[in-house]
């Protein structure tokens, strides 16, 4: 069969290969199209490449892992319980308490006068001191209806008018205090005012620029009329002794005898009498002129009288003594605080903190104060100190007052402000194992044990006795010795985490 196929080209059904030359074309026959070719065959290959390098990176990741993942492959499966390491440290039980800062001493003056002439009301002629300045004894705070009021050293509250006569432990006091100011009381024996303490009193009074009251208020009626008294007697003896010499009847002698002897029992009465009155006449120091005071100096804390107005209630408010922090102890409280412990003062307001101890523990509860104050200068009076006086108003409340003395003087700015004590109840003797108090269980067998565990999870009851425990933690010491390390790991609880198959722990 003859071929009819033009003379340079292929027969169908002949062709080459996609992308292969025909070497049999002629180079100007189809240039173009070889070129063709060759392009499909270069992206073929990069396609097949591409899709190689692929295939074994997704191959690789199953076997490349990162140095986190590593680490977290190797770390052990969560642990089921909880656990603490046991340390070895000194451990101090303490108790939170509020209080509040206050003076050894802190006295309402609230002075009452029997008013100015004509018995009109009494009225503030004079205030001699104002809010912070600091007062020494002898010194007059204020004047109601031209009289002072002035203070003295003294522990013991005014209660009466101190008079010519008057004996009593309340008298020594005056008599201390005015020697102390340079007014001696004589030949007076102490705790008796007599003509020596009649003297310190005019001196004293001099010295403030004041006369005294007199104790008798009758312009000397009763001194005069004694002297009269007295005067007469002396007469009448004068006059029997001499009737009784004149006369040589001896029935009248022994008239006259008898009226000489009673004569001279007259004036020994009427100078009894004279006597009598004038110990009893002199000056006197009112009650209330006068304020004591334990401690100087002592502070004017407030100033609320006002010259002339009249007088009611306070005057002023003065504070003595070193400043303290006191507070008061609830019945579950009283049997973990006792005076010797170390206690830490806190200044809320500025940040301040000091140390102290506490000074004392009441025995009996008592009514919180709200004003912790007592009342002097009134008539009845009433010394005050830091558990509050019989004027104080309570808030209702029953606690046992225990008193904190810090170890450096507290700022005066403090006075009257709360602050946060912290007490020191109970310490261990030096350093001492802790663990955690939920470490800490009793057996069936009715022994106290702790738990340990190591690395492996395996677990180890520990006999151990218990001592001091504070802010969650307690002393343990193993009843075999070494048992227990400092270090070691205790089981303190579950975790949630493991038990509800959290890895993090989380519930």
């Amino acid at each position: 069969m003859a071929d009819d196929t033009p003379p340079g080209t292929t027969p169908p059904g002949t062709e080459p290969p996609g992308g292969v030359a025909d070497s049999s074309r002629t180079p100007g026959g189809d240039a173009g199209g070889a070129r063709m070719n060759r392009r499909r065959f270069w992206v073929a290959a990069l396609v097949a490449g591409a899709v190689a390098l692929t295939g074994s990176g997704l191959a690789a990741t199953a076997f490349i892992r990162s140095p986190a993942q590593v680490a977290a492959d190797a770390e052990p499966p969560p642990q089921d319980v909880l656990i603490a390491r046991v340390e070895n440290r000194v451990l101090a039980e303490t108790v939170v308490l509020r209080g509040t800062v206050a003076a050894g001493q802190s006295i309402q003056v609230a002075p009452v006068s029997a008013g100015g002439e004509g018995g009109a009301a009494p009225v503030i002629t004079k205030v001699s001191v104002k809010s912070g300045d600091a007062v020494r004894s002898g010194k007059v705070l204020l004047e109601i209806s031209g009289r002072p009021v002035f203070v003295l050293r003294g522990g013991l509250p005014v209660y009466r008018d101190l008079k010519p006569g008057a004996t009593g432990e309340d008298v020594k006091q005056l008599q201390d205090a005015l020697d102390a100011l340079g007014h001696g009381r004589g030949g007076d024996e102490k705790g008796t005012f007599g003509p020596g303490t009649k003297d310190a009193v005019e001196e004293f009074y001099s010295s403030i620029g004041y006369d005294p009251r007199p104790a008798v208020d009758d312009d000397g009626a009763a001194v005069d009329g004694a002297k009269a008294s007295v005067t007469g007697a002396e007469r009448a003896l004068v006059d029997a002794r001499d009737a009784l010499a004149a006369t040589t009847d001896d029935a009248q002698k022994k008239t006259l005898r008898k009226a000489r002897d009673r004569a001279a029992e007259d004036l020994d009465t009427a100078r009894e009498a004279l006597a009598k009155a004038e110990a009893a006449a002199g000056p006197m120091v009112p009650a209330a002129e006068v304020v004591f005071v334990r401690t100087f100096p002592a502070r004017v804390a407030t100033v609320t009288a006002r010259t002339g107005a009249q007088v009611s209630g306070t005057a002023m408010t003065l504070s003595s003594g070193r400043l303290m922090a006191q507070g008061y102890l609830q019945d579950h409280q009283k049997g973990l605080i006792r005076a010797g412990q170390k206690v830490r003062i806190l200044a809320e307001t500025t940040g301040q903190e000091t140390t102290g101890r506490v000074v004392s523990v009441a025995d009996t509860p008592s009514q919180q104060q709200d004003q912790q104050s007592g009342t002097q200068g009134s008539g009845s009076g009433g010394g005050g100190d830091g558990a509050g006086g019989d004027g104080a108003q309570g808030n209702g409340a029953v606690g046992y007052l225990f008193t904190v003395e810090p170890a450096r003087e507290l700022p005066s700015g403090l006075a009257g402000q709360e602050v946060r004590l912290t007490i020191e109840a109970a310490s261990t003797d030096g350093k001492a194992l802790v663990v955690p108090v939920t470490a800490v269980s009793a057996g069936v067998d009715g022994k106290t044990v702790v738990t340990t565990v190591d690395g492996t999870g395996r677990q180890e009851r520990i006999e151990v006795r218990t001592g001091t425990t504070g802010d969650g933690f307690v002393e343990v010491v193993p009843l075999t010795r070494g048992a227990l390390k400092e270090g070691d790991e205790v089981v303190t609880g579950v975790n949630p985490g493991a038990a509800s198959g959290n890895p993090q722990g989380s519930p």
